[in-house]
């Protein structure tokens, strides 16, 4: 799931060389930390959330293909 953050990220950036996905590893969820460059920022999140909320629910689905549960956090 990490690298399809990654991957998703860097398509959408003007600086894919800044995308950095850390996956925290939790008793009950995984957690997963994106960070971009300040100026691509509103890419990622998108007008009103769309872009953000887009991923999230790409890797939800996936997570529960696999019996996880995992949030996206953007920092």
């Amino acid at each position: 799931m990490k690298e399809l953050v990654e991957y998703i990220a860097k398509s959408l950036v003007d600086h894919p060389e800044a995308v950095k996905v850390i996956e925290i590893e939790g008793k009950s969820a995984t957690i997963l930390e994106l960070s971009v460059a300040e100026s691509d920022m509103g890419r990622v999140i998108g007008k009103g959330g769309r872009v953000v909320n887009a991923i999230r629910t790409l890797v939800q689905v996936m997570a529960a293909k696999q019996d996880k549960r995992v949030t996206l956090e953007i920092v």
